[in-house]
């Protein structure tokens, strides 16, 4: 029997997530408290994207340009630009994620991570005997490997559907991973290319706070005693928590 053709769409991937907005936008942020996860530098350097701010941006945790590369492509796929604003790269999200996984997040350092390690139900939350930053990795590696068999192509060379062609065969857990489902590292990079997008500057991404002003956020407001009693919709230029 021929396998029904799939339709591939770039807003596909958002359409079930849930959290496009809300304590995302609102500062709540993958990697939790300032510290590690945001600002600092590192031993690796890369052109910011244009558009972008910040000129230079260090890279903590990667230290394979190409699965770099690949993860700013998988990310501008899951959230792309088009006519409401900016998509992932000029966000600054690939940068925003190596900091998370260079970090508490990445090394799942808050969390019980001991045996026994079983599969568990989707209500049980992280059950992998595997860091995030491992888990990324790997999934990086094996787009890479699923563009080589179908394709004959490097990931980054790829039309955009077939991009998303194999991004969906993840999201539908056709891939085999160690350690961890396909669906659980798609669910992972796109919660992270989310919060890349829509988190307060001060973790990196959301670069010019343009996640902010596509969802008229505010950011980090000292008040709004100017505009309280006003029965008009007020648009405030959003601030950060860095200013």
């Amino acid at each position: 029997m021929a396998k029904k053709e799939k339709n591939f769409s770039r807003r596909d991937f958002l359409k079930t997530s849930g959290i496009a907005a809300g304590a995302l936008i609102g500062g709540g942020v993958i990697g939790g408290l300032i510290g590690p996860n945001a600002g600092g530098t590192g031993s690796s350097t890369a052109t910011v994207p244009s558009g972008a701010t910040g000129g230079i941006l260090h890279l903590q945790f990667f230290t394979n340009n190409e699965e770099f590369q690949i993860l700013m492509q998988a990310t501008e796929r899951i959230f792309p630009e088009d006519e409401l604003g900016p998509g992932a790269i000029r966000l600054n999200v690939p940068y925003f994620i190596d900091r998370q996984l260079a970090g508490a997040y990445g090394e799942n350092s808050k969390e019980y991570m001991q045996p026994p390690f079983y599969e568990g139900e989707r209500t049980q939350g992280y059950q992998s005997r595997l860091r995030r930053n491992e888990i990324f990795r790997q999934g990086l590696q094996a787009m890479q490997t699923e563009a080589k068999n179908r394709f004959n192509a490097n990931f980054v060379d790829l039309e955009g559907r077939q991009m998303d062609e194999i991004l969906t065969a993840f999201q539908e857990d056709e891939i085999k991973m160690k350690g961890v489902s396909s669906l659980f590292f798609f669910r992972l990079l796109r919660q992270a290319t989310l919060e890349g997008a829509y988190s307060d500057p001060v973790y990196n991404g959301n670069a010019n706070m343009d996640g902010w002003r596509m969802k008229g956020f505010p950011g980090h407001q000292a008040a709004y005693i100017n505009q309280v009693d006003s029965e008009k919709f007020q648009e405030i230029e959003p601030r950060s928590l860095g200013m």
